[in-house]
């Protein structure tokens, strides 16, 4: 959620979830209109408003990001009656050759 000040006589603060931005004008105050409809008139420009947002997306992105670097990738084990994968025998001995000559 992005921290925003209702313009008024106390510049009320209210949180917003960014992903119901739909447009934000300046005219001349600023205007956060919502994807339900609903305009909201704010004490930030909409400069502000798109850093605001742009920072949000970059924080749920690098915690997204973060969390994948730190989990290690699952172990897929073979089902039954699969053959195992060639990166699975790779690393194991080379076979003796039983080759009749």
């Amino acid at each position: 959620m992005i921290v925003l000040h209702r313009l008024g006589h106390n510049a009320e603060q209210f949180h917003l979830n960014p992903d119901l931005i739909l447009t934000v004008e300046a005219n001349p105050d600023t205007v956060v209109t919502l994807t339900t409809g609903t305009k909201i008139v704010v004490v930030e420009s909409p400069a502000r408003v798109a850093d605001e947002v742009h920072a949000w997306r970059s924080e749920i992105l690098r915690d997204a990001l973060g969390r994948r670097r730190d989990e290690s990738p699952p172990v897929r084990r073979p089902l039954a009656g699969e053959r195992p994968a060639l990166a699975a025998i790779e690393g194991s001995p080379p076979a003796a050759d039983h080759s009749e000559r």
